[in-house]
Parts: C-alpha cells; structure tokens; sequence
C-alpha cells in the first residue's frame, strides 16, 4: 500500500472555502483509492480539520510514512515556510512519523489552463434581456466588443513580501503568453496588502483603452476573497457604466487540478524511492 497524500491548506474563516477544500480531499481519495492510498487534508491555522488531527487519525490507521503537500500556488511562500516547523512538531508528538514532501502546485502549465478555461467561460456573450413594448420597433443590440478590445486582470492573494507579488506577476506574463496573447492585456493586481488593488488593476485596462475588462482570480477556491474580489470588480464598474467589467470564478474542485496534485504525489514517491 502506497503512503497516504496529506494535503496542507494556509487555513481561514471562510466557511465556503473550507468546504470546497473538503470536497477537493473527498474527489482525490476516490481517485487514488483505485491505487490503494489514502487521502487526507488539513489547515496549519484558523479553521478545521486542523492539520495534527488529520495526522493523528492517520497514524491512528497505521498509517507512519505520508507525502505532504502544501495546497498553494506560486509565490504563497508563507505556507511553504510553515510547513516544517508544523510537521517537526507532529513528529515530535509521533516519533514514528516520517514525511517526504512534493512541490507547490505552482504555475504548472495545466494550473495556467484551468484559469484559461475560467477566462473562456467569463468571456462567453451574454445576450441581454429587454422589454420592448408591444408594437413597438426592437431595440438594436450593443456592438459586440472583439477579443482584441479585451483587457485581462489577474488577481492574486497579496503578500508583504515583494518576491511573493513579483512571482505573480510572472504568472500573469506566462498566462499571456500561453493562452491571452489575443486578447489587449494581462495586467496584475492584488486582493489585499499591496498595490494595486482590483479597481486600480481595471484603471489601468480602461486607460489603455479596453472596452471589456475580466477579472479572473489566482485563487484555489471559493469563499471570502474570492467574494471580496468580485465586489471591488463590481464597486469599480457601478462607476463606470461604459466599461464592461466581469469576473471570472477560482480554480476550483476539479479533475484537472485533481491531475496536478496527484502528479506531485506520484513525483514524491519516485524522489524517495
């Protein structure tokens, strides 16, 4: 039997999160439960289960070699620092316990196509429902607004430090590359703790002249921020009516970040082979 995939989250209040983080967990032990490992998941902080309960019932289960692997995306040092000190401490409470570690999920190609599909998605025309009056003459459509007239904002967490937002940064140059390059631009803004925010990431799209701006999130999952990103989107549009502004969702619980992770578990295993 192969050692079991502990999945380590940074950890919030959100309760939406919480529960798309769990529903990820469930989705991987039905996937890997076909090779005979177990699955489990845990925060380091600030909500359940909490990372030395999910320890405990593994090694409750026999369980004294594991893989853990931190459930970020590139640049989001804080959990990857955490990590050590947290399991040295859980190794200390089961001194049976021994751990090999596999990479953040990062800007793997197949994490950038995911937000690629969630860009597509938010992109779709949306035709608008009207009342027209009877016997009256029809409304005209608006004109459509080409791709090339479409600007991009990703928006990641936010971070203190310089090199956490400069990786985002780059992510937003690689997605460009790789699946916008149609579209005018892809420019970079933050959630929270450093500039810019969202509204100040759609300024700079309108002042380059885009008729449509999509905000689409560098986040895992649902829940506050992903909520507090969208509502900075819409505060920004209600002041500009003549800027069509949307918003993309997070990854999400999917097969394809499901392959990702799995992938880093089987890359694991092979290191310490």
């Amino acid at each position: 039997m192969k050692p079991p995939l502990l999945l380590i989250g940074q950890g919030s209040h959100d309760d939406n999160g919480s529960a798309e983080f769990g529903r990820f967990v469930h989705r991987l032990r039905c996937r890997l439960d076909r090779t005979a490992a177990d699955v489990s998941g845990g925060y380091l902080a600030r909500a359940t289960p909490r990372l030395s309960d999910s320890i405990a019932s593994l090694v409750a289960r026999g369980h004294h070699r594991m893989v853990a692997l931190p459930l970020s995306l590139a640049g989001d040092t804080r959990i990857g620092a955490e990590i050590p000190a947290a399991m040295a401490l859980e190794q200390q409470r089961h001194p049976m316990l021994t751990c090999d570690y596999g990479r953040p999920l990062g800007a793997d190609p197949r994490v950038l196509a995911l937000l690629a599909e969630r860009l597509a998605d938010a992109a779709v025309e949306v035709p608008s429902l009207r009342l027209v009056p009877a016997g009256g003459p029809a409304e005209e459509e608006p004109e459509r607004i080409e791709t090339g007239e479409t600007a991009v904002v990703l928006v990641g967490d936010g971070s203190t430090s310089p090199a956490v937002n400069a990786d985002v940064h780059r992510v937003s140059r690689l997605f460009w590359e790789t699946h916008a390059h149609e579209y005018m631009t892809v420019e970079t803004a933050f959630a929270s703790l450093t500039p810019p925010g969202v509204p100040g990431g759609i300024e700079r799209c309108r002042r380059l002249g885009a008729r449509r701006v999509i905000v689409v999130p560098y986040l895992l999952f649902s829940g506050g921020l992903l909520e507090k990103v969208w509502a900075q989107a819409m505060a920004y549009a209600a002041g500009h009516p003549e800027l069509d502004v949307r918003c993309a969702e997070a990854i999400g619980d999917c097969e394809g970040l499901a392959d990702v992770v799995i992938e880093r578990y089987e890359e694991a295993l092979a290191a310490a082979r």
